[in-house]
């Protein structure tokens, strides 16, 4: 299991990578990268569900928590802390890794 993270102004992106099938015992041990809480994050990469689950309440405490979908050229906010940003916003990206 592996992350990256680019910064932009606003969020931090955090790509992931399982490098095949994982099974939920790695939730265990997973240590997702630390990000600056005072911007929102967006969540890219093939995953399973339950992945998702435990990164969106692991990064809880940042401004917003997006993940991205390609069908719609950006971000789906699901869970903001910020006056402007709100769940079901999509923030615009061009390309996500």
């Amino acid at each position: 299991m592996k992350f990256e993270t680019r910064e932009a102004e606003k969020y931090t992106i955090v790509s992931l990578e399982t490098g095949g099938v994982i099974e939920p015992s790695i939730l265990k041990e997973l240590k997702p990268p630390k990000v600056n809480a005072k911007k929102g994050i967006i969540l890219t990469g093939r995953g399973p569900i339950w992945l998702y689950g435990f990164l969106v309440h692991f990064y809880h405490p940042t401004a917003w928590v997006a993940t991205y979908d390609p069908r719609l050229g950006g971000a789906v906010v699901v869970e903001s802390h910020v006056p402007g940003v709100e769940p079901g916003d999509v923030i615009p990206i061009k390309e996500v890794g």
